[in-house]
């Protein structure tokens, strides 16, 4: 009964002392929000966004304090108290940088056009490593030996690695693909299988690709890696868009040329993704077929994915033309030439 007479005025001195401190704490989150919104850089949001959660139990550890040295508790409890004080002020810190490292981390690989899966793959990666470190630091200071356990790890880890190898090499493998930046999400590929479409997300085990028929292939990360792949969208976007017309060996060839370089150049600006520059070329290639004369309209697009569209409208618009001069657009057909006895 004596030892409870002794909390009253310790927990109304944390009751209080908690109080102040949160309302102090409010303060000065809105007063940093507001000078965060002047300036440029974003580092000064993401260090506020990183330190909003462990700041309470700062002000919790910060508290405690303060009521303990009201407090007429034996020495012992003190001693335990303390203690406790800092094992959550180490665990605050931990959170506190994993999340400030793990953000920035994620903000510069943005700033450098890096994609970071919806998984929060990389970022994961440091946040864990960080609170590893954090958990190990506090269990040295409660003297508790770490080698036993660092020991375990690396023994457990061993067989972990071994057990879950295809998994590991799935995780490293995107993690070489977000570092090289060789494919990205919203790049146009075609793997060396015959899968072709746009990457949707990299996650820690797979690529999903979106195929143009609107269906996603979810990949491997490891096969990806292992495979010839096709990046449309590496460098330059813009893709040529080759289309064959065939006419009957009655026809203009240069007149032909002529209609399909003016048919290609008036749809510039009307259908979408058709570029100017470079201009439509036209080559008499094949060139001689078995029932008509063919050639290869060149055209380019902004993106691969304007390519269906564009083949689309400018068969349509010759078609026409066609018509209206004329011009026979042939089917196959063969002469049979019967020898008579």
């Amino acid at each position: 009964m004596d030892y409870l007479k002794l909390l009253y005025l310790p927990v109304f001195v944390f009751v209080v002392s908690f109080l102040v401190l949160t309302i102090i704490r409010k303060s000065l989150i809105k007063i940093f929000l507001k000078f965060a919104e002047k300036t440029e850089t974003a580092l000064d949001d993401i260090v506020l966004h990183a330190i909003r959660k462990p700041s309470l139990l700062w002000i919790f550890a910060l508290s405690l304090d303060i009521a303990i040295n009201f407090s007429k508790i034996p020495t012992q409890y003190i001693s335990i108290t303390s203690k406790i004080i800092r094992i959550i002020i180490i665990i605050s810190i931990t959170f506190a940088f994993g999340n400030l490292a793990g953000m920035l981390f994620n903000t510069s690989l943005k700033e450098k056009a890096v994609p970071i899966p919806n998984t929060g793959l990389l970022q994961a990666i440091i946040k864990v490593t960080i609170y590893v470190v954090g958990l190990l630091i506090a269990l040295n200071y409660l003297g508790i030996s770490i080698t036993p356990i660092i020991t375990a790890l690396g023994v457990g880890g061993l067989a972990v690695a071994l057990a879950l190898r295809d998994t590991l090499a799935n995780l490293f493998s995107g993690i070489h693909i977000l570092v090289e930046k060789a494919i990205k999400v919203g790049d146009f590929i075609r793997m060396d299988n015959g899968v072709e479409g746009f990457v949707e997300d990299i996650t820690w085990r797979t690529t999903r690709i979106k195929t143009v028929q609107n269906n996603f292939v979810i990949v491997p990360n490891e096969k990806l890696v292992q495979s010839i792949v096709t990046n449309f969208d590496l460098n330059d976007k813009k893709v040529s868009v080759p289309i064959k017309i065939s006419v009957s060996y009655d026809s203009d060839i240069d007149k032909v040329e002529k209609i399909l370089i003016e048919v290609s150049k008036s749809l510039i600006g009307k259908v979408e993704g058709l570029v100017a520059d470079p201009e439509p070329i036209v080559r008499f290639n094949p060139g001689f077929g078995d029932s008509s004369l063919d050639f290869t309209l060149v055209c380019y697009a902004e993106e691969f994915k304007y390519n269906f569209l564009i083949q689309s409208e400018i068969r349509k618009a010759v078609f026409k033309r066609f018509r209206e001069e004329n011009i026979e657009i042939p089917f196959p057909q063969r002469v049979i030439h019967m020898k008579q006895n």
